[in-house]
């Protein structure tokens, strides 16, 4: 990430998601937020892949789990149902790893599972809903180093949205804390 730009602050994690496309988008939902952010279906399928590390409250996906419709691999369905409440709610809410195969390293994976429909959220397969956007999901499950290339450009690109002032920001002394 280039060094030196201004980041706002006060960050709250309740604000978050209204910056994010739900759980549940379809492909042309999904591809009308990252229009709207100046992004293109590239950078949605390049940067989905983040799904490949993290975890998931069972309440993004349960609308994936029997007895909705879904096409999720049902050795996962299974794995998922024994981990996840029917209806989750505030007080039983667990969280379940995003990648079965590597959930603790960053790297291409999530493609091949979404190939097997082994991924959570509809907005994952929502990308093999296009012909387009499935080729792209190939091309980053297949070809050794190049999701992490455009992960990193993908992920520049994104951080020049928005982009905070003097006026609204401050270049932090540690990234990760507020300057004082």
């Amino acid at each position: 990430m280039p060094a030196g730009r201004f980041d706002g602050s006060v960050s709250l994690e309740s604000e978050s998601l209204q910056f994010l496309p739900p759980p549940f988008f379809n492909l042309t939902q999904l591809v009308d937020s990252f229009k709207a952010k100046n992004m293109n279906e590239d950078d949605l399928v390049v940067l989905s892949g983040a799904h490949t590390i993290g975890v998931s409250h069972c309440s993004s996906f349960t609308d994936r789990l029997p007895p909705n419709p879904s096409d999720m691999n049902p050795g996962l369905t299974r794995l998922l149902q024994s981990k996840c409440p029917v209806s989750p709610n505030f007080t039983n809410d667990p969280t379940v790893v995003q990648d079965i195969v590597t959930p603790n390293r960053m790297d291409n994976k999530y493609y091949t599972n979404l190939l097997k429909r082994n991924v959570l959220f509809t907005s994952d397969a929502a990308l093999l809903t296009s012909g387009k956007t499935a080729l792209k999901v190939m091309e980053n499950a297949f070809k050794p180093g190049s999701w992490e290339k455009k992960f990193a450009k993908a992920m520049v690109k994104m951080a020049a949205i928005e982009l905070k002032t003097a006026a609204n920001g401050e270049i932090r002394r540690n990234c990760r804390v507020v300057n004082k």
